[in-house]
């Protein structure tokens, strides 16, 4: 039975649009005239590849999805380093709720941006973290999500959907992965400092979460509350240890 993703999830998925036909040229002269970065990789691949992928893009704009997919399977079988074709069909996939397919397809083309930034990088980093959450392939997330904070350092409500989404199952350590990017790719953000410190002291890592108050004080002196989170767990570390009967 097909789960059903939400409208955030189908949002992420448009950021995937297809990319338009494109003429064949040189690379060479491509990039002298301003050409994309999807024209010049065009450019660099063989001209079966080409033709392929051109013709997927046509039935893709038809709405002919079938067709698409066979054309752009074939353009990736004569240039198996056509990233665009990759995202095509993922984006394909994810239209017609074959999330396997969408989560293989989008794993290559990810491979194949070696790690360069770029506005399709970041939602493709997205959609397969939120592929694989849903998934429970925690493993198999994790370093995508990683990998889409650093990328989207302005995203902070997509932080705490994935720690939530790992603490829940069971899997606070990745949480708390979330959260130590988190407060790298945000360093403004005093609450990301508060919720890892917050899982770091539920796991008893104490000095560690005193350590995220403090920086969370520090980052947003008018927070009274930050100061007491700081100054209850400073309390707290002070007293003796309990004497064991």
């Amino acid at each position: 039975m097909k789960t059903r993703f939400s409208l955030r999830t189908s949002a992420l998925a448009m950021a995937l649009a297809v990319l338009p036909a494109m003429f064949m040229a040189p690379a060479q002269t491509l990039a002298q005239t301003g050409a994309t970065q999807q024209e010049r990789a065009l450019a660099g691949t063989n001209e079966l590849a080409q033709r392929h992928y051109r013709r997927g893009n046509t039935y893709n704009n038809l709405e002919r999805y079938d067709d698409a997919v066979t054309e752009y399977q074939l353009a990736v079988a004569a240039d198996p380093n056509l990233a665009d074709a990759y995202r095509n069909l993922a984006n394909i996939f994810l239209s017609q709720e074959r999330f396997e397919d969408a989560i293989s397809n989008l794993a290559r083309f990810i491979e194949l941006q070696n790690g360069q930034p770029s506005t399709p990088l970041t939602a493709s980093l997205k959609t397969i973290g939120e592929l694989l959450r849903r998934s429970e392939r925690f493993d198999e997330s994790i370093d995508y999500d990683i990998s889409a904070i650093a990328a989207d350092p302005s995203d902070d409500s997509q932080v705490h959907l994935m720690a939530n989404r790992y603490d829940n199952a069971g899997h606070t350590d990745k949480a708390i992965r979330i959260y130590q990017q988190a407060v790298e790719s945000m360093p403004d953000n005093a609450f990301m400092n508060r919720n890892l410190g917050r899982l770091l002291e539920r796991e008893g890592q104490l000095e560690e979460a005193l350590a995220q108050y403090r920086k969370a004080a520090e980052t947003d002196t008018s927070a009274q509350y930050y100061r007491e989170l700081v100054q209850n767990l400073e309390a707290r570390l002070s007293q003796p240890p309990v004497a064991q009967g």
